[in-house]
């Protein structure tokens, strides 16, 4: 069971990282930065019956990395 949850969050890792533009300075990080940069971000989540919302800081410094990972994500099929 352990493998198989390491194997997902592997494949969880890569897909984000995939995603991350790659003029961004995090395309080409190891998965621990891209785990402690964009994963391990307080945000507040509303979500609703069409969509979910997160509300980041004004200060947050990964905002605009956020709203690409998440155009690109949405984007691609199952």
């Amino acid at each position: 069971m352990r493998l198989i949850l390491h194997t997902a969050a592997y494949w969880l890792l890569h897909t984000v990282r995939r995603a991350i533009p790659a003029i961004q300075p995090l395309a080409r990080a190891e998965f621990a930065t891209i785990r402690l940069r964009v994963l391990k971000i307080a945000a507040r989540v509303s979500e609703t019956a069409a969509r979910v919302r997160l509300a980041f800081t004004a200060a947050c410094p990964h905002a605009e990395l956020f709203r690409s990972l998440a155009r690109s994500l949405c984007s691609r099929p199952p």
